[in-house]
């Protein structure tokens, strides 16, 4: 990624256990015009839910194929989250972003979101959002009716190791309150584009 060293924007990550808000949290923020911002989409070796489009929601790629991008280096950050199923960001795609001038807005795992951090420990700011607490995420992610019992309970599981590593992020926004949320990461963010 040196083609680009001149007009690299910012790097804006959002962190969380799944079900806490932070996708919510970056499709609010995508609406902001003068943040200039623009979603990462992120490539997936896993299966398309309900509506998603590829190309809109995620790349969506064979198991196959996401392990020969890994051989060709064509990742930023990658990560196998359970066994066969990858999620990672391309190069190609921050590249794109930057191209058109924006700054880029990611909603990722906790550890893709360090591994982006610590690449770019300048340009990135790395914001963790966390539930009010693990029961409230068990409802959450039981209301979106999109999983089994047994990945809500594996969700479940991971958030506890997940919740762990806030203190590794630059900042945390506490869900409890969506419009406090909002206002939160909209002020954390334009701070951290106009320093």
């Amino acid at each position: 990624m040196t083609k680009n060293e001149n007009k690299q924007g910012k790097l804006i990550v959002f962190s969380a256990p799944s079900g806490s808000g932070k996708t919510t949290i970056v499709k609010h923020l995508l609406g902001i015009e003068e943040l200039n911002l623009e979603f990462s989409i992120s490539a997936t070796s896993r299966e398309k839910r309900g509506t998603e489009v590829d190309g809109k929601d995620y790349y969506f790629l064979s198991a196959k194929d996401f392990k020969n991008k890994i051989k060709n280096q064509e990742f930023l950050e990658w990560e196998e989250v359970y066994r066969d199923n990858f999620y990672g960001t391309l190069k190609s795609e921050v590249e794109r972003i930057w191209d058109l001038g924006k700054h880029v807005i990611f909603d990722i795992d906790v550890s893709g979101g360090l591994r982006i951090k610590r690449k770019f420990p300048e340009q990135t700011l790395a914001i963790f959002v966390k539930p009010p607490s693990i029961d409230e995420l068990k409802i959450r992610l039981k209301k979106r009716k999109t999983e089994s019992a047994e990945k809500i309970s594996m969700r479940v599981a991971k958030a506890s190791a997940e919740l762990a590593t806030a203190p590794l992020f630059d900042e945390i926004v506490v869900n409890d309150n969506l419009e406090n949320a909002f206002k939160d990461a909209e002020v954390l963010v334009k701070n951290f584009i106009n320093s």
